[in-house]
């Protein structure tokens, strides 16, 4: 089953076709909505269905990373995932793609989170209450998922299981803050938090992609900014991943790691400390050599390998979980 990605452009994730003529090729049912959050942010969700005569195995709740959206490449990953027989949805943060909110600003992840669980849970209860259900995430979203798995209470039923693509649980060295700024990070968030202050080694795409008609893709995103971060939106980055780190040893959901092995965005050492400490008794780990951030944006055979992996990893559990 071949990638969406392979009929894309550097100008659209549809190719040459319209969104419409895009789902009815995929046999998929596409559906947008917004909610409004207790911050009083309307938030802009959507998912996508298997048409008949595919049966639903599954849920999939999609976590997208920072400065990314669910309309863009998520959306094509979701659209893969629907076609190998799951319901995909998906929640834009705040901020981030059609949902309201400043530009890219996250002072506070604990309120995200709290907006993914409650599309989440009322998604799930809504369509699919007796399917076994999982999280994939990218990036920033791969913390924000397992903080969604580290809830005990008020989270909602458990998942099946957590796919961590590329998933932020430290930030590379390569690509933090030049020595010393990262040190007066909290200073600058205190006096003006929203201050894109913050240089990093690079822009996300371009250090992330490497095909390059990927990374022109990923720019032309309207919904995209490679601004520099606000000073309290990258403190909050770096205590994030403090904190997941602290609580490596709680992770107990089944999951499955996917890492570019040059990835200079999210360190890959920190996705292999996870995969020692975790006390999930199922848990599988992929490091592929020679890719970078993005396992979407890199040749088309090397894909197919990464979400052929994701894909078998997640059908596996599903059909073990439903006939349980």
């Amino acid at each position: 089953m071949v990638h969406p990605i392979a009929e894309a452009n550097e100008s659209s994730p549809f190719g040459s076709l319209t969104p419409d003529q895009f789902y009815a090729r995929h046999s998929v049912s596409h559906s947008t909505h917004h909610f409004t959050n207790p911050r009083g942010l309307k938030l802009f969700t959507q998912s996508w269905t298997p048409l008949p005569p595919v049966k639903p195995t599954g849920v999939i709740c999609a976590v997208h990373g920072y400065s990314g959206e669910s309309s863009w490449f998520v959306q094509l990953t979701s659209v893969h995932l629907a076609k190998a027989g799951f319901v995909v949805c998906a929640i834009d943060h705040q901020g981030h793609g059609f949902s309201e909110g400043l530009q890219l600003h996250i002072p506070d992840v604990n309120p995200v989170v709290d907006d993914c669980i409650s599309f989440f849970n009322s998604f799930r209860e809504n369509h699919a209450p007796s399917l076994p259900s999982f999280l994939y995430s990218e990036s920033l979203g791969g913390a924000i998922a397992l903080l969604i798995t580290l809830r005990r209470e008020g989270a909602g039923k458990p998942y099946d299981g957590l796919i961590l693509n590329g998933a932020m649980c430290g930030i590379s060295d390569k690509y933090k803050p030049p020595w010393p700024l990262e040190h007066f990070l909290s200073l600058a968030a205190a006096v003006i938090p929203t201050w894109r202050v913050v240089p990093t080694r690079g822009s996300i795409p371009e250090v992330s992609f490497k095909v390059e008609w990927k990374r022109k893709l990923a720019l032309a995103s309207p919904r995209r900014s490679v601004a520099r971060p606000r000073a309290s939106t990258a403190q909050e980055l770096l205590r994030i991943c403090r904190e997941v780190q602290s609580r490596f040893t709680e992770v107990d959901v089944p999951f499955l790691i996917v890492h570019g092995g040059e990835d200079i965005v999210c360190d890959p050492e920190c996705v292999k400390d996870l995969y020692l400490r975790a006390a999930s008794k199922d848990k599988t780990m992929k490091i592929y050599p020679g890719m970078w951030h993005q396992l979407i944006g890199e040749a088309d055979d090397d894909v197919e390998v990464v979400f052929g992996d994701v894909v078998e990893w997640l059908k596996a559990r599903a059909v073990s979980r439903g006939d349980a």
